[in-house]
């Protein structure tokens, strides 16, 4: 979808959500962009990069956004989204129809501070940046959920929830790094040469966001992580507690059989013919299975 035009001071402003062929057609013939950046702007599997031609005086953004999958399972991944500058217009490409891309584009709009399109990108830069702290509050509620059923029976579900806060927050870290190693990289570019004060304050603020989320899914991941290990750890002494249980148990049931077996015999047995011999048997059973317990307690093997 390509909506209608908008201006930022006297900037246009052309915005494509989820565009098909005929609208990319569209935007070659009317705007002439050549197919190469459309293709490129609009592939939902590029990372962060910035890209400056010279001859053909485009600036070319994309940047990675959180993409819900599933938000009350808390399942995330990342899905890039695209700001181009093509010979002074500038065209968003939101494929993913992200809805926190949305979001950030009209706030930047609808922020009176905003007076050129610079200050629009970096502002709506910023905003996306800014999407990633409610998910990650999120991941440490869960988590903290999570923690407090170490000290209970774990369920499939609570392992199925690890698993998932894992996976989001692998697609999330790598997101945040990458996208500030590029708001780093951006000041040093053609778009951040000649940059008044105005811009550098927008360019620290970026950045100083961008670090405080990374260490934010720094930190969750690790904890995470210990969880996790910590969750396996339970799970490998309960399994050892069960068959140290059941091999005892096996042992014992053992002793009975071996003793009924040998005088199920068909052939003479000492005191066989004895009135209360089937008590005999019961008592060298008794007997034998409580030595083999002693010796098990003594040799700490229980």
């Amino acid at each position: 979808m390509i909506k209608p035009e908008k201006t930022i001071n006297g900037t246009k402003w052309i915005e494509t959500i989820q565009i098909n062929a005929e609208e990319r057609a569209t935007l070659e013939d009317q705007y002439g962009i050549d197919e190469d950046i459309i293709e490129y702007v609009t592939d939902n599997d590029e990372s962060t990069n910035y890209v400056y031609d010279i001859n053909e005086d485009v600036q070319l953004f994309i940047f990675l956004a959180p993409y819900a999958l599933d938000k009350d399972a808390l399942r995330y991944i990342t899905q890039p989204f695209g700001m181009l500058l093509h010979k002074g217009v500038l065209f968003t490409f939101n494929q993913s129809g992200i809805p926190e891309v949305n979001t950030a584009l009209y706030s930047a709009l609808d922020n009176p501070e905003v007076k050129s399109v610079d200050a629009f990108i970096l502002e709506t830069l910023f905003t996306v940046v800014v999407s990633f702290i409610p998910i990650s509050r999120a991941i440490t509620k869960k988590r903290n959920y999570l923690d407090k059923m170490l000290n209970r029976k774990t369920k499939n579900s609570d392992l199925v929830s690890l698993s998932y806060l894992q996976q989001t927050l692998t697609f999330l870290s790598s997101a945040v790094q990458t996208n500030l190693s590029e708001l780093d990289r951006l000041p040093k570019t053609h778009f951040g040469v000649g940059a008044d004060q105005d811009k550098i304050d927008l360019f620290e603020d970026v950045q100083i966001e961008g670090e405080q989320v990374q260490r934010m899914f720094e930190i969750e991941t690790q904890v995470v992580d210990r969880i996790d290990h910590t969750l396996n750890s339970l799970a490998n002494n309960n399994l050892n507690d069960t068959m140290k249980f059941l091999t005892i148990w096996s042992l014992t049931m053992a002793v009975p059989t071996i003793i009924s077996g040998f005088y199920g015999m068909n052939v003479k047995l000492p005191l066989a013919g004895m009135q209360y011999a089937w008590m005999l048997t019961l008592g060298i059973s008794v007997a034998l299975i409580v030595a083999m317990l002693i010796m098990l307690k003594f040799w700490r093997k229980m």
